[in-house]
């Protein structure tokens, strides 16, 4: 499984890889194999203002309808318009062209909280 290093990570499966202009967000390559195939993705609309540990969006899969959640506190800058029409990006590319929002006005310190890419892997590896 796949841990890129420029990532943190939540404990409920979610990543966030900083920016120059803020943070991009996105659910691991472990939560989306547990979620399996992704057939709808609903996602914030832009300008709002996300709480930490608060719903980001909800995923629906062949499984089942499962929230994601904002692992920072921050305010939608862009949503990635492609899920709209192709959800399963998440599956495939993760942490690639399947990430959910880009979130400006973050907390650094909210972010240094969060695991490192060896934590995260500990964490799953249980």
């Amino acid at each position: 499984m796949e841990f890129p290093q420029d990532l943190r990570y939540t404990k409920d499966h979610e990543w966030v890889r900083m920016s120059p202009d803020g943070a991009v967000v996105g659910i691991t390559s472990f939560a989306q194999d547990e979620l399996g195939e992704l057939v709808y993705v609903d996602l914030p609309a832009v300008g709002t203002a996300l709480i930490q540990k608060g719903v980001l969006c909800v995923v629906e899969s062949t499984k089942a309808a499962s929230d994601v959640y904002a692992p920072i506190s921050g305010t939608v800058e862009e949503v990635n318009a492609r899920l709209a029409q192709e959800p399963s990006l998440v599956n495939s590319d993760p942490y690639g062209d399947g990430w959910l929002v880009k979130l400006s006005h973050v907390d650094d310190q909210q972010i240094a909280a969060l695991l490192s890419p060896e934590q995260y892997r500990e964490l799953i590896s249980r």
